[in-house]
Formats: structure tokens, sequence, C-alpha cells
């Protein structure tokens, strides 16, 4: 299986060296559920596109500290990919700004939120009729969400801070809030960096205090093998 990453941000520089790229991090994550995967880098965020959406069985799209609303021309460009990818019902998986951009694709609409950040572990209750009552708790850092949900999507998982933290859009796309491709350290360390600067002191410093369980690695896991189950399904359901 070979799989693309559509990277539309970049950690600060201060961290890269320690803990790598978004889009090393997102192979990183994959690959201890499917070793097998290949991966190719597309910094889009750099106007570096694939000259075909055909070209990977499947794309994942990063995180960024854009918002979608700016409307970049590379950002432009990418909702057009992302489109022709839907078309041709190559699955795509966003995570946090990939998450946004695909919503928007779809019919949704993403702006900062009336609730302000969202930072940490947070906790999100699933909403398929098989999971009633379980949760997942992952690592997020974000502002700005979807508020609209997209035309035609179904609510895979929710909070009372962020209610459509999971979207999917039958077996095209999926769209995850949250960073499951963090790690314990990383967000520790991310942070750190922006207490004071980004983020309210009080907020980080309640936050941290909820850094490093073993439910976040066991649901980071879990997110991986839906991940992998969802690029599976979409793949063969074309083949």
């Amino acid at each position: 299986m070979h799989i693309g990453i559509l990277e539309t941000g970049r950690p600060p520089d201060e961290l890269v060296k320690q803990h790598g790229s978004y889009a090393d991090m997102i192979r990183i994550f994959l690959a201890r559920e499917e070793p097998d995967w290949s991966f190719s880098i597309y910094p889009v965020i750099d106007d570096v596109f694939p000259e075909d959406v055909s070209l990977c069985q499947a794309w994942i799209i990063s995180g960024s500290r854009h918002g979608v609303y700016e409307n970049l021309p590379w950002m432009v460009r990418l909702k057009t990919f992302l489109g022709q990818a839907i078309t041709k019902s190559v699955p795509i998986a966003g995570i946090c700004f990939g998450h946004q951009i695909l919503a928007e694709v779809m019919g949704g609409v993403v702006r900062k939120s009336e609730r302000g950040w969202g930072i940490g572990v947070q906790e999100y209750m699933l909403q398929t009729p098989d999971s009633a009552g379980n949760s997942l708790q992952l690592h997020a850092i974000h502002q700005d969400q979807v508020v609209v949900c997209p035309p035609g999507a179904t609510v895979l998982a929710s909070s009372s801070f962020c209610p459509y933290a999971m979207l999917a859009y039958g077996n095209k796309a999926l769209g995850i809030q949250a960073h499951p491709e963090f790690s314990c350290d990383f967000e520790e360390d991310l942070l750190l960096l922006r207490r004071g600067r980004t983020l309210p002191p009080d907020l980080v410093d309640q936050a941290l205090t909820r850094l490093g369980t073993e439910r976040v690695k066991a649901d980071s896991a879990a997110l991986a093998h839906h991940i992998s189950a969802f690029i599976k399904a979409g793949i063969c359901q074309t083949s």
C-alpha cells in the first residue's frame, strides 16, 4: 500500500530536530499499525503537489498552523485536488487542519470557535450505534473547528467543546480534529513553547496535568487501526 501525505504545516523549528515533521509523525503513527505501507510526502504548503490524484492509493492531510478561511493560493489548489480525489474515490483522511479543509470541500463551515482553545488531552464520545457510551482520549491543539457539519457527513465522535470532532463521508473521506499522531512528549514541548505566547498560561498548566496517560496511547493505536480499516475499505470498493 502506497500512501501520500499532503504536508500542510510544520512544527516550530525548535521542535523539529527532536520530534520530526508532522509528516514524519503521521508516517510513524500509521506504520505501527501497517509496517508494510510505504509513504511519499508532498509539501503542498510550498505549492508542491502530486501530478495526479491516482499517484497514491490514499491520501493523508496533515495539521497546520494556518486557518482554512485564509484561502491562500496553495489551499485553493489543495481544495481542487481533494475534490478530484473524492470524485475518483481515492480515500482521504484529514487530521486537524486536514479535517477542517475536507469539511469545507464537502460543504461545511470552519471558523475560530467561540469556546476558545482546545488543548492537551480531549475526550470524544463515539457516536456510532455499536460504540455508544464509549469514548476516545486524544491529543489536541486547536482554536479553529468545524462549526457547520457538511451535508451528508456522519458524525463519528464529538464532545461538548467540539461537536464535529470526527466526520466520515461514506468510504471516500474521514476527518479527525484531534492529533492521534502526536506523542505525549511532543504535545508537552509544544504547549510549553507556546505558553504565554499564543496560549494562555493557565490553560496550558491545566492541560499539562493530563498528559502522558496510558489511555491516550491505547486510543491513539485504536484510531490508527480505524484509519487503516477505512483506507482499505475505500480501496477495496474501487478495485
